[in-house]
């Protein structure tokens, strides 16, 4: 939730997201893509820039790049050219970057994000391909800094979005749903900790009530919607100080230190002429045909939205339950298969968003790595639903045993341990007498009018039968035995 009001100035922000596309190897070249290696280990001379090398366009990464836009609703450049940007970096080999200027794959498009006071449709201007620069490392106390050019050439797609954002919240909402969208289609895994999803953002103040931006401060390479957030809110209070204090603020590049939750300047922002863009010679024009784009249609999975609507059209869930299955794809798709197995979809929702979500946060798993198969988790329900076993008995002893032993069934679970609801039908007139000769002044309490105490009789007696008996039989047993005079 944004905290940065003000009576005089309104905050306008722009994202640049950039997102490290899933391909095998680099946009450019055969080099492969991997996280964590050697430093140094995946380049190749193509990479590098050596005299004599020529780049290769990844093909798979143009497609992913189309597939990004068909889900924003882009429309698609069918013939496009590479440009060279033009600037001395340590961690750029070649001295220059080659991505899309003057021709960007895709343009327009917007994404619907959850806000605290509604929906809203974001705008993007465009996308481009482009690929990654290397890393610099700076270790400890050490005086000197070390590159690390394996990432370099990967392939990217930068999201730039119109000056369309009003506050820290939006610009959260958005960059999480752009990371959701990116995990559903299978491009990007969104992984912001390991930099393959980070952002630029552009903030300025202007006069509420004005059309015109005010001086632009560019804030790099953020890969953390915490700090996206606190980022924000500083500069925003940074800037409004400055100008109420009369200063003038400069067009530069800070960055953000996440100890401080201070932003600072890093150096003077750059002009589209610094960079002496020019068409890239080693590349021949980019051309996407219609049977292309028909192609990459048909192997395009529901989006996010789409799910939404799939799990509210067909199993009747709510939006709010709808809307957190579908926070993934694979969570969906794990819900679809336990609900093949049993009909009582909301019991599975209750079950993914309340047990399996606790356990998979503790174990810091995802539903992916999940212990059962969605036939089991289906048994463990369909137990529950027919009254065998009670749903407190299933949660808390039940689905332990289950992780513990996933292949057997839970069925024959519960028949080991005893746990059968019918096995102590006969017992539980004789639990509730114990239940009610204990408390004799709570009795007395609830015949004077206390009604909220039976639920301390109806707990005396799941303990006595240790979590099997029948709540609804309880319940009216209990009831019965208190009401009488």
């Amino acid at each position: 939730m944004s905290t940065y009001q003000s009576a005089v100035y309104e905050p306008v922000i722009g994202l640049e997201i950039h997102a490290q596309l899933q391909t095998n190897s680099k946009i450019f070249a055969s080099d492969r893509v991997l996280f964590g290696q050697e430093a140094n280990t995946l380049i190749s001379p193509i990479t590098l820039g050596h005299p004599g090398t020529l780049p290769h366009l990844n093909k798979k990464a143009v497609e992913f790049a189309i597939k990004m836009g068909l889900a924003l609703g882009c429309e698609l450049t069918r013939w496009q050219n590479f440009d060279r940007k033009n600037y001395f970096y340590p961690d750029l080999p070649k001295g220059y970057q080659i991505t899309q200027d003057k021709t960007p794959i895709c343009m327009g498009g917007s994404i619907q994000v959850h806000l605290a006071a509604g929906t809203k449709h974001l705008p993007f201007h465009h996308i481009h391909l482009e690929e990654d620069a290397g890393k610099s490392l700076h270790e400890g106390d050490n005086p000197f800094s070390f590159i690390d050019y394996n990432r370099a050439g990967t392939p990217l797609i930068e999201m730039v979005t119109e000056p369309a954002i009003h506050s820290a919240e939006e610009a959260f909402a958005m960059i999480s749903e752009v990371r959701k969208l990116v995990r559903y289609l299978g491009i990007c895994d969104g992984n912001m900790e390991e930099g393959s999803l980070r952002a630029d953002v552009n903030i300025s103040l202007r006069p509420i009530g004005s059309q015109t931006l005010g001086t632009k401060v560019e804030i790099k390479n953020m890969n953390s919607l915490r700090n996206i957030q606190r980022a924000i809110e500083y500069e925003c209070r940074r800037q409004e100080a400055a100008l109420l204090a009369g200063e003038k603020l400069v067009q530069e590049t800070r960055t953000f230190d996440a100890h401080t939750g201070k932003t600072a300047s890093m150096r003077v922002k750059e002009t589209m002429n610094d960079y002496r863009y020019f068409p890239e010679p080693d590349l021949a024009p980019l051309e996407i045909s219609d049977a292309w784009i028909d192609d990459i249609k048909s192997q395009m999975p529901l989006l996010p939205w789409e799910q939404e609507m799939q799990l509210m059209d067909t199993y009747h869930l709510s939006a709010y339950d709808a809307h957190f299955l579908a926070d993934t794809r694979e969570m969906a798709l794990y819900f679809v298969e336990v609900a093949k197995h049993t009909p009582a979809f909301k019991a599975v929702a209750n079950w993914l968003m309340g047990p399996v979500k606790s356990h998979l946060n503790e174990s810091g798993r995802s539903i992916e790595q999940f212990e059962l198969a969605p036939k089991t988790l289906a048994a463990i329900i369909e137990l529950i639903e027919k009254g065998i076993i009670t749903h407190n008995l299933a949660a808390q002893q039940l689905f332990p045993l289950c992780l513990q032993s996933p292949d057997v069934a839970p069925s024959a679970i519960v028949e080991k341990q005893g746990w059968l609801a019918q096995s102590n039908a006969d017992e539980l007139p004789a639990f509730v007498e114990a239940a009610i000769a204990a408390y004799p002044d709570k009795v007395k309490e609830y015949r004077q009018g206390k009604k909220g105490l039976m639920a301390l009789f109806i707990g005396e007696v799941m303990k006595r039968s240790k979590g099997t008996a029948d709540p609804k039989r309880v319940n009216q047993l209990v009831a019965e035995a208190l009401n009488q005079n």
